[in-house]
């Protein structure tokens, strides 16, 4: 079904997303931190900061690093404050983008993103320009070879899940966001490891993108993702495996 559902995917496969450890930690050190100043400390009481420890735990993180995060979150300890903005804007073929960022200087972020997105056939756009093409739900990607289609969804709609579509190689789950942590830890239950597991936003329509159209917003997708101060990137495009594949050999 989603182009972006297959690119996170195949990614996985491919250990690209883990490849530069020390930017995961640093991009997860920076949610710990802002999950701990919005909700606080405390995972049991704050399902977003839950999340986020799973994510530093899935990537080997350090204890100690996690702790520190958290406190400068709750203002035990000092630290830079990061502010949460989601820049709009589209890619090469009309692609709708929403760019999820964590920054200490927002002018410095508009500036490279806007540097990124015209360099690669994209531009930015207004507030609310493609915001309204996507839903905020629950979404986790896993493998099939990794579950057995009757016992996974048997376990995530009765746990609250919207659907369990067939993307292919995966099962694409979508949740109500605040039913999300519930759907994960039931999949958690039945040992079975995601390939994404996040709140997402989650387009209403798919534009399809292929040739050299599709490789630049590949490209685009990459060096956005790349960025210090992504968080996420989530676009409406559609491109077909073999074409992202090829992207990533």
């Amino acid at each position: 079904m989603s182009g972006h559902s297959k690119w996170h995917s195949i990614k996985h496969k491919k250990g690209a997303a883990d490849a530069k450890r020390g930017k995961v930690f640093t991009r997860i050190i920076k949610e710990l931190t802002v999950a701990a100043r919005g909700g606080g400390g405390d995972p049991d009481a704050n399902p977003r900061l839950r999340t986020v420890i799973d994510a530093a735990k899935a990537v080997n993180m350090p204890a100690d690093n996690i702790k520190r995060a958290i406190r400068r979150g709750t203002g035990e300890e000092p630290g830079v404050s990061y502010d949460e903005v989601t820049y709009e804007g589209y890619g090469p073929g009309g692609a709708a983008l929403l760019i999820d960022t964590l920054t200490d200087n927002r002018n410095r972020t508009v500036g490279e993103l806007r540097h990124l997105l015209a360099k690669h056939g994209g531009n930015l756009g207004e507030t609310n320009s493609v915001a309204w093409m996507f839903d905020k739900k629950g979404y986790l990607v896993i493998e099939k070879s990794r579950a057995d289609e009757e016992t996974l969804m048997a376990a995530v709609l009765d746990t609250g899940a919207d659907d369990m579509r067939d993307d292919g190689d995966n099962w694409e789950i979508v949740c109500p966001p605040d039913l999300f942590t519930a759907v994960h830890d039931a999949v958690k239950k039945l040992g079975i490891e995601t390939v994404t597991a996040e709140v997402s936003m989650i387009p209403q329509n798919y534009v399809k993108l292929e040739g050299r159209t599709a490789q630049q917003m590949l490209k685009l997708m990459e060096v956005l993702e790349e960025h210090d101060d992504t968080r996420q990137v989530w676009s409406n495009f559609d491109i077909e495996e073999q074409e992202i594949e090829a992207s990533l050999a």
